[in-house]
């Protein structure tokens, strides 16, 4: 019987592939990591995954023919390092995934691949920069926390960045089962030291041990479900729109750009 999730790689066969005349390929990123005491470790992948298949489902529907590829579900930890079972990958490695996969492509004649990424340690700009020189696949790069800040802003009170409100939300809307609100600390972060840092204009990495108590980075509290779905619903509609655009361009000689 055919896949009722035909962009779904990992759920299709062979005899699929060859009928549907893929256009692009969705390759996303989540990691392996603590997410204060009251989200799974799974977090970044819950995330991600639910967002790139919704996204490529919505799109498909539009007539963009996108494949979803397994996710990738460990990232680079540097921050985290303290805490125990943060699964750490260098991003070296991430960056060789990524460059196997668009050659693996290329070999196909799938000629534009997208990074969904889910998690903030992982990098990919430099390694995009590169593979202009390795491949001809047009590789491109969504945060997807990045594509509806707009809106996280005046949906959520409490900002943060690693197990918050948002982050809190979602997987409430995605997975309320794994989540236990009345273990959540208040998610305080130390404020540097530096004047520099507190302003945005010099950057250091965040070791989390000593940013944080249990590894959240913003007060969880105020989360909820309905802000979940929310927040989801437009971060989906956007990501698909994208997509379909990218499917549906045409690889000429001013692409990306327009004529």
């Amino acid at each position: 019987m055919p896949s009722q999730f035909p962009w779904r790689l990992a759920e299709i066969t062979l005899k699929d592939v060859r009928a549907a005349n893929i256009q692009a390929a969705v390759l996303t990123f989540g990691a392996t990591e603590p997410h204060n005491l009251h989200l799974p470790y799974a977090t970044d992948n819950f995330q991600v995954e639910a967002i790139a298949d919704k996204a490529c489902g919505l799109a498909w529907e539009k007539g963009a023919r996108v494949a979803l590829l397994p996710n990738i579900p460990f990232g680079a930890e540097q921050n985290l390092f303290a805490f125990p079972l943060a699964i750490h990958v260098e991003q070296d490695i991430l960056n060789q995934i990524v460059e196997s996969v668009a050659k693996s492509l290329e070999r196909c004649g799938i000629q534009k691949l997208v990074i969904i990424n889910g998690h903030g340690g992982n990098d990919f700009k430099a390694c995009l920069r590169t593979m202009l020189a390795r491949t001809r696949v047009f590789c491109s790069l969504v945060n997807w926390y990045q594509s509806s800040a707009d809106v996280a802003k005046t949906l959520f009170e409490n900002p943060g960045d690693h197990a918050d409100e948002m982050e809190t939300s979602l997987i409430q809307a995605l997975r309320p089962e794994l989540v236990d609100m009345p273990s959540a600390d208040a998610g305080t972060m130390r404020v540097s030291r530096f004047d520099a840092a507190r302003k945005g204009w010099a950057w250091y990495p965040r070791p989390f041990d000593r940013l944080t108590t249990n590894s959240g980075a913003g007060d969880p509290r105020k989360a909820s479900a309905d802000k979940g779905r929310t927040y989801l619903d437009v971060v989906e509609s956007r990501i698909a729109d994208y997509l379909v655009e990218l499917s549906a361009a045409e690889i000429d000689d001013t692409f990306p750009f327009r004529a």
